[in-house]
C-alpha cells in the first residue's frame, strides 16, 4: 500500500505539472540565428556608395542610413543597426560595376569599389572585420563582428585577363560572378543573346584558375549552358550568390532543375535571392504585361512621349504591381531542398541592388521573418543553421582546401592574343 500511495502521489504531481512548452517558430529561428548568424551572398552597398555619394564616405554614417532617402531614391536597405537586428554575421559585399563599361574602365572601377569597401569596413572596427578566409569569418563571428568579404559581379571586372583575375584575388575578391547582364567574349549571360553555347575554352580556364586560387565561382546571372559548362570544369564547389528556383519563377536569372540536380555532386549552394521579381511568378508576368503595354503605347503615340507616359500611368493605376511575400521566398528554398537537398541552400538578399525586398523583408532587418517561416514549415534548428551560414562556410573551406592542394601548380597562362580571339 505504501508503494501504491507513493506511485499515486508521483502520478498526481506529473499530471498537475504544466506540459513542457513546445518552442515557437520564432524561438526556433532565434536559436538558429544565435548559433549560426546569416552569411549573406550579395549586398550592393558599395555600388550605392558610388551612385549616391561618388564614393566620398568620410562623413557617411553607416550606423543608420534611414536618412538617405531623396525625392529620386528610397532610403538604403542596409546599415549596422538593421544588420544587427537581422542577425547578420557575414556578408559578401558586391564590388559590382556596370556590365556596359569598356573592359579597361570596368577594371579600374572594380578596384575603386574594392577600395571603398575596405575603407567602409575600416571605419567601423568595432562592428566590422575584413575577411579573406573561412578562418577570418570564424574569428569575426566569435568577436561578434560582421565578417566582410568581397565578390565581383561580372567577368567584365577582369578585362578578359587571367593576370587581372589573380590581382583581384590578391586585393581581396573572394568570388566572381562569371557574367552580369551581358554576354562576354568568353561566357554567355542568362539575360543576353548567347554567343558561345556556354563557356569558351578561355572561360573554362577562368573557372580552373579561380579554383586554383581559391576564389568561389559564382553562377548567378549566367545562362543555363554556362552553368553546366562551369560545373563540368569546376574542381571545387560553386555558388549562386543571389538566385531563385526557376521551377517556382521562370525568370532566366533563376536556377533550373537540371542544374539543381547536379549540386550534390559538386557540393555547391544556391543562396536564395530576395528580389521580388525573381520570387513572384505573378510579378514576373506583371512586368511582361507592362512592357507589352508600353510598347503598344509607343506605337500608338509615336513622337509623343508625354502622352505615352500619361497613358502608362493610367495603366499602372488600374494594374497595381503584385506584391512578393516572404512565404514565396520560402517556396524557393523548399524547392532547392527538394531537388538538391538541405546542404545546398544559402541566403543571398541582393539588398541595395533592388527597389526593396518582399513583404516582411523589405530591408536587411527582415531575415528572422524568413527563418520563422521556415521553422513554421518544419525546418529544424539544424536545418536553419545550415541555411543561415554553415553551408556557405563548408563551401568556402572546400574551395580553400582545393586551392591548398594545388599549391605547386603553376598559374594558368593565356596570351593576350589568344584571349582576344575568344
Amino acid at each position: 500500500m505504501r508503494h501504491f500511495a507513493l506511485a499515486t502521489a508521483a502520478l498526481t504531481i506529473v499530471l498537475a505539472s504544466p506540459a513542457v512548452a513546445k518552442p515557437t517558430p520564432e524561438e526556433i529561428a532565434a536559436a538558429a540565428l544565435e548559433a549560426a548568424p546569416v552569411w549573406d551572398g550579395h549586398n550592393d552597398v558599395p555600388y550605392a556608395l558610388r551612385e549616391r555619394f561618388g564614393n566620398v564616405i568620410n562623413d557617411f554614417d553607416f550606423v543608420d542610413t534611414l536618412d538617405t532617402e531623396t525625392p529620386e531614391t528610397k532610403a538604403m536597405h542596409t546599415d549596422l543597426t538593421r544588420l544587427h537586428k537581422g542577425h547578420l554575421g557575414a556578408q559578401f559585399w558586391s564590388v559590382y560595376v556596370s556590365a556596359s563599361l569598356p573592359e579597361p574602365e570596368a577594371v579600374q572601377q572594380t578596384i575603386e569599389q574594392i577600395d571603398v569597401t575596405k575603407r567602409l569596413v575600416a571605419r567601423y572596427p568595432d562592428a566590422m572585420q575584413l575577411a579573406l578566409t573561412a578562418d577570418d569569418v570564424a574569428r569575426a563571428l566569435k568577436a561578434h563582428k560582421i565578417a566582410s568579404l568581397m565578390g565581383m559581379e561580372g567577368g567584365q571586372s577582369i578585362g578578359s585577363s587571367l593576370a587581372v583575375l589573380r590581382q583581384m584575388y590578391a586585393l581581396g575578391a573572394r568570388y566572381m560572378t562569371l557574367t552580369h547582364s551581358k554576354t562576354l567574349s568568353w561566357a554567355d549571360s542568362a539575360t543576353d543573346t548567347p554567343k558561345h553555347g556556354g563557356l569558351t575554352d578561355f572561360g573554362r580556364d577562368v573557372v580552373r584558375e579561380m579554383n586554383r586560387l581559391g576564389m568561389l565561382v559564382d553562377l548567378s546571372h549566367v545562362s543555363e549552358a554556362t552553368m553546366h559548362d562551369a560545373l563540368d570544369a569546376a574542381q571545387a564547389p560553386v555558388i549562386f550568390s543571389h538566385s531563385g528556383a526557376r521551377a517556382i519563377n521562370g525568370h532566366a536569372r533563376n536556377v533550373p532543375d537540371s542544374v539543381l540536380a547536379r549540386l550534390p555532386e559538386n557540393g555547391g549552394v544556391v543562396m536564395v535571392v530576395a528580389l521580388p521579381g525573381f520570387l513572384s511568378e505573378e510579378q514576373r508576368a506583371w512586368f511582361a504585361a507592362r512592357s507589352g503595354e508600353e510598347a503598344r503605347l509607343k506605337t500608338l503615340w509615336q513622337g509623343q512621349p508625354d502622352e505615352v507616359a500619361a497613358q502608362l500611368a493610367k495603366w499602372d493605376a488600374t494594374n497595381p504591381t503584385p506584391l512578393a511575400t516572404t512565404s514565396q521566398m520560402a517556396d524557393h528554398i523548399d524547392h532547392v531542398r527538394d531537388i538538391a537537398g538541405i546542404d545546398h541552400i544559402g541566403i543571398g538578399g541582393d539588398y541595395d541592388g533592388m527597389p526593396g525586398g518582399p513583404v516582411g523583408m523589405e530591408d536587411v532587418s527582415g531575415y528572422p521573418v524568413l527563418f520563422a517561416e521556415l521553422a513554421r514549415r518544419g525546418y529544424s534548428q539544424e536545418d536553419l543553421e545550415k541555411i543561415a551560414s554553415r553551408n556557405v562556410m563548408r563551401v568556402l573551406r572546400a574551395a580553400e582546401a582545393y586551392a591548398a592542394s594545388q599549391a605547386d601548380a603553376l598559374p594558368i597562362e593565356s596570351s593576350a592574343a589568344a584571349e582576344a580571339e575568344e
